[in-house]
């Protein structure tokens, strides 16, 4: 279904969610630990030209250069770019979370 073995994040917690499993002990603790704090979500599209998978480490890996303390990483979107017919790029948009610094 999706190239390179790559299962978007959305798509893992849809099916989750549609066999009715509950959020597993590490999310619970997870939720409990971020309750007193404040994430900021930026949208960055990572572009590859071999697939989404490497498009989605593009555009996480050249945002860490720039913003600090990135926590979660949700792709939204897949798209990819195509010229005379062929696929040129795969265009990966991916939600970025990073914690406001007090």
């Amino acid at each position: 279904m999706y190239r390179g073995g790559f299962v978007p994040q959305m798509v893992l917690t849809l099916r989750r969610a549609q066999a009715g499993a509950r959020r597993t002990p590490s999310e619970d603790a997870m939720a409990k630990k971020q309750a007193d704090t404040v994430y900021r979500i930026v949208d960055v599209v990572g572009v590859s030209e071999t697939s989404w998978e490497d498009a989605g480490r593009n555009a996480v890996e050249t945002a860490a250069g720039s913003l600090r303390d990135l926590r979660v990483a949700e792709v939204t979107k897949m798209d990819m770019k195509v010229e005379n017919g062929k696929v040129a790029a795969f265009r990966t948009r991916v939600a970025l979370s990073f914690k406001y610094e007090a």
